[in-house]
């Protein structure tokens, strides 16, 4: 399993790759100076169970951490990874 990251200077997403094959990804835009909005979270069905999504969550954390930005989280699924424990209250906005 791969996460890969791409980003032009509007939007971004990471993607979750799996043999060769995207299985699952997670899109943001830029909201303004130092901000990303996650607005979108989706794994491939086939594999539910397998903590794909909240990979993705946290590969962007990782990114929002690297480069001093806040998140919001528009998507309801990283809302909920991010709003579940204290960890991640360093990048909310």
């Amino acid at each position: 399993m791969e996460i890969r990251h791409t980003a032009n200077e509007t939007k971004g997403a990471f993607e979750v790759i799996e043999e060769g094959s995207k299985v699952g990804e997670m899109t943001y835009f830029k909201s303004g100076s130092g901000l990303i909005t996650i607005d979108h979270t989706e794994v491939d069905p086939s594999q539910n169970g397998k903590g794909l999504g909240k990979k993705l969550v946290d590969a962007g954390v990782a990114f929002a951490r690297e480069n001093g930005l806040k998140i919001i989280p528009a998507c309801p699924f990283a809302k909920r990874v991010l709003t579940a424990s204290e960890k991640y209250a360093d990048v909310l906005q």
